[in-house]
């Protein structure tokens, strides 16, 4: 646990509450008084109420469309299944302003629906609700789908013998297992759409906002930073507690399952009921995930004289001064893909070991009661970056890591560290429940034999998650990729990443600059699938199960 609660306490603890500490400390004293003032507004109180059932919504709307894709992409083999998961992760990494600008010509004035059915859609919930379908259909996917795809399919088959169903057999055995990684799949959709700001904003219009758009308004339009540090306190409150009841619920559930080698698991198609399945599954992809992608690519393409590469040549010739944007455009590419390989290796390292610490079970008893508490505590910090403002750990790190020993405001290494921030929960997530799934015994029978304790971890453990490891890689290159939240307010004017240089060209007027947007942004989508594709082709150890 030392490392991984250095990193937090250090990157994200400090920072965090630095700022906070400062919005509530004005006009020489403390502002407590303004807690209850801000708390007890009713436009405070329903955009905190509408925070919560909109990510409570999107989650279920999540679940319920993407869990049949995990079964798929678990269980069936059909052509161009690789390529198919690494596009459905890309929504993943878009910054979320030019996906809120794909929905909003879907859904909005003059869009499709409109110029088909006269339906509009934007400034209403379904939009925020299909937008955030969008960007975390490939979290359920990827991860319930990574343990699925190692469950021993023999003991569902053992219970179909035994007389139960097929729905029976999967809910009484397979549903079971896969309890933990659907917890925390759903975990983590809740809180990327509880602190869902960029959708919001461009798809919600005036009428909606969420506790992430509000504290945005109240630091940088309305520079009220109490104010805006009370909301980061109740959004903290409310997300520290959600951890907590997910970390105490699901650690009491979790027990060793039975894993094979993936490979061995999937099978074509079999009987009109998976085909079925299958043409489901891919419809949905097409209608929510293809469709808003194929807006983005098409106007990156639809330029002022008809369709051809125009916008693609001004990046590759055009070289911008002036304070805000002084580098080539594509120059913001390498940036990005250099700061994603750093920012991969923190989180993979930080969250392998954080996952390994949650992984040990000790004999019950009361000393061991608390040192369970402490775990689940432990547990329940990691996953606390992705439900606070990416607003506040931005501006956290441009006031506190500025002086000696910790001067690092003008160095690269500040912005991969912020960026596995928000990686280091997908490698926990990820790797956790594979696993907490290997049988405590294989370790003890290697122990038994000699083995030293890395060379257990070695010879059993690893075999077993090389494959949630690639799992988690993916997510955290993704992740690093396209975070923008935080990344906006500490990139160098002279090294921006690719996110921010989309951002730049959205917030200029012309078309010139928004056929730019749509053009850097296909080719974020193409990086990130090219990436995500060459994970899909590596395969892992073929020695069967245990």
């Amino acid at each position: 646990m030392a490392v991984p609660l250095g990193f937090f306490a250090l990157f994200f603890g400090y920072p965090v509450a630095a700022i906070t500490a400062r919005g509530l400390h004005a006009d020489g004293g403390w502002q407590f008084a303004r807690i209850g003032e801000v708390l007890g507004d009713p436009d405070v109180l329903n955009v905190l109420w509408f925070t919560m059932w909109q990510a409570a919504a999107s989650t279920g709307l999540t679940l319920a469309l993407a869990l049949p894709g995990a079964y798929v992409f678990a269980r069936l083999d059909f052509p161009g299944k690789q390529v198919l998961r690494a596009v459905v992760t890309v929504p993943f990494v878009l910054p979320t302003v030019v996906a809120g600008s794909a929905f909003l010509a879907l859904l909005g004035r003059g869009g499709l629906l409109d110029e088909l059915w006269g339906v509009r859609l934007d400034t209403t919930v379904w939009a925020i609700l299909l937008a955030h379908v969008f960007f975390n259909y490939a979290v359920v996917v990827r991860t319930v789908g990574g343990l699925w795809a190692q469950l021993d399919p023999r003991q569902e088959e053992a219970a179909r013998v035994l007389g139960a169903g097929r729905f029976a057999a999967w809910r009484r055995v397979t549903l079971p297992a896969l309890g933990p990684a659907v917890a925390g799949a759903a975990l983590m959709v809740f809180l990327f759409t509880f602190t869902s700001f960029g959708a919001v904003q461009i798809l919600g219009g005036p009428r909606y906002a969420t506790l992430e758009v509000e504290i945005y308004r109240q630091t940088a339009q309305l520079l009220d930073l109490p104010t805006a540090a009370v909301l980061t306190l109740a959004q903290f409150a409310a997300v520290a507690s959600l951890l907590a009841v997910h970390a105490w619920t699901v650690r009491r559930r979790e027990s060793a399952l039975r894993l094979v080698d993936a490979s061995h698991t999937a099978h074509r198609p079999r009987g009109a009921g998976q085909w079925a399945l299958l043409a489901g599954v891919l419809t949905v992809i097409a209608l929510l995930i293809l469709l808003p992608l194929a807006v983005l690519v098409e106007r990156s393409f639809s330029g002022p004289d008809g369709y051809g590469f125009a916008f693609y040549e001004v990046l590759a010739s055009a070289e911008e001064s002036g304070g805000t944007f002084i580098v080539a455009p594509l120059d913001a590419l390498w940036n990005s893909l250099q700061y994603a390989a750093v920012a991969t290796v923190i989180a993979l390292v930080v969250g392998g070991l954080a996952a390994a610490a949650l992984t040990v079970r000790g004999p019950r008893g009361e000393g061991h009661t608390r040192t369970g508490r402490l775990v689940r505590g432990f547990d329940a910090l990691l996953m606390l970056p992705l439900g606070t403002s990416a607003v506040t750990v931005g501006f956290g790190f441009l006031i506190t890591l500025d002086e000696p020993p910790l001067d690092l405001r003008a160095s690269w290494f500040l912005v991969p560290l912020a960026q596995a921030l928000v990686g280091v929960p997908f490698v926990v997530r990820t790797m956790l429940p594979v696993l907490r799934a290997v049988d405590d015994r294989l370790r003890e029978a290697a122990t038994v034999l000699g083995a030293s304790p890395l060379r257990a971890w070695r010879e059993v453990d690893l075999p077993l998650v090389r494959r949630a490891l690639l799992i988690a890689a993916g997510f955290a290159f993704a992740v690093s990729l396209g975070e923008f939240g935080a990344t906006v307010f500490i990139a160098r004017p002279d090294n921006p990443t690719l996110p921010v240089a989309v951002a730049r060209f959205l917030g200029r007027a012309g078309e010139l600059n928004y056929g730019q947007a749509m053009a850097l942004s296909t080719i974020l989508m193409v990086v990130c699938a090219a990436a995500l594709l060459a994970l899909e082709r590596l395969r892992t150890n073929r020695s069967g199960e245990f």
